[in-house]
């Protein structure tokens, strides 16, 4: 398929700014993939589209406080960094985006917080924005995080036109992230709330957790038009004994098996047996999912309205079909769905 098939016209007033007051208030569209019937629906009726044994895998990646402000010496020019990823913790060595970038060259400091308390120096150049920076610190490595938490803001994306406050802090994070890595949330599970989950608990449902470290290469724009020539960035994932050990009980006992979001799909379709079972594995994966492809775990995912042309509806459109999402999103347009990561969810069963 082409890259220009996935194009649409989104009206701006529908990207959504602010989560809704509860995770769970948030509008659900359910696709039926057999028949292509579509409903409205809210998120916290989910449940009765699940029964008992039926598992959802969620990724319980942790959002960081990835952005930062800083200034440049001897110019004190503003600059924004954006940590993507910690390469060597001794060190405190970081792979970083810059901007503006053309500023931001090799052997540059970088100062942040009102009394310098931290110091960077630029060590090499990754990509024309990319860098790998060096945290000049003589503390502790538990001072490093303190610090990093206290300098660093929420990672909104760029298309929530506000500056993160408090309630973004719990907010733009799932409520089982555990494993801290992510730079960006994993939007699907951002509608389940503790009580939701309980009451899913309840009636019989199993949670299965693996973890799939979100980079900026899910967000990066495509940039080909033939689909089969796209490179995604790797991201970090694992999948426990744990996990696979309720995910493959479930499948052997003919239950549904149900993707919380894009990520977790990915993870676990890096990670399977010939006999379509769950295994135990980590490491990295760039694995772009475009049609046609045939998913080996899951048979229904929850999923957030996304942007034109991202792998993220590219693997919706393989999942579902093309007809039927495309469809689906001309008619999220049409009753005003709210679009990205604190819009409205879709459920593909």
């Amino acid at each position: 398929m082409k890259l220009s098939q996935f194009r649409f016209d989104l009206p701006l007033n529908l990207i959504a700014q602010n989560p809704t007051k509860r995770r769970e208030d948030s509008r659900m569209m359910v696709i039926h993939r057999k028949t292509g019937e579509i409903e409205n629906r809210n998120f916290r009726d989910i449940i009765d589209y699940f029964d008992d044994k039926d598992v959802m895998v969620v990724n319980n990646t942790k959002v960081f406080p990835a952005r930062m402000y800083g200034r440049k010496e001897k110019t004190g020019a503003k600059i924004e960094v954006f940590l993507l990823r910690e390469l060597n913790k001794p060190n405190r060595l970081w792979d970083v985006i810059v901007d503006p970038a053309r500023k931001i060259r090799v052997g540059n400091k970088l100062y942040f917080g009102e009394n310098d308390e931290l110091v960077a120096e630029v060590i090499d150049n990754t990509t024309s924005r990319g860098r790998t920076i060096r945290f000049l610190w003589d503390g502790t490595e538990e001072e490093f995080r303190t610090m990093l938490d206290f300098m660093g803001e929420t990672p909104l994306p760029k298309y929530i036109k506000r500056k993160p406050d408090e309630e973004d802090k719990e907010r733009y994070q799932t409520v089982y992230a555990k494993h801290e890595g992510a730079v960006a949330a994993p939007t699907a599970g951002l509608h389940y709330s503790k009580e939701l989950i309980k009451r899913l608990e309840i009636k019989g449902l199993r949670f299965a957790e693996v973890t799939l470290h979100t980079g900026l290469g899910t967000f990066r724009p495509i940039e080909v038009e033939d689909l089969s020539k796209h490179k995604m960035d790797a991201e970090y994932y694992g999948i426990d004994e744990t996990a696979c050990a309720i995910v493959n009980k479930a499948k052997a006992d003919g239950r549904r098996i149900c993707s919380v979001g894009t990520t977790t799909m990915r993870a676990m379709e890096s990670s399977f047996t010939a006999q379509k079972l769950l295994k135990p594995s980590e490491g990295w994966t760039n694995m772009f999912i475009h049609p046609p492809y045939n998913f080996s775990i899951a048979d229904a995912l929850v999923t957030n309205f996304h942007l034109p042309k991202t792998s993220l509806l590219i693997m919706t459109c393989a999942f579902a079909g093309y007809d039927v999402v495309m469809e689906a999103y001309k008619k999220a347009i049409k009753d005003k769905y709210r679009f990205f990561s604190y819009g409205d969810a879709m459920l593909i069963v």
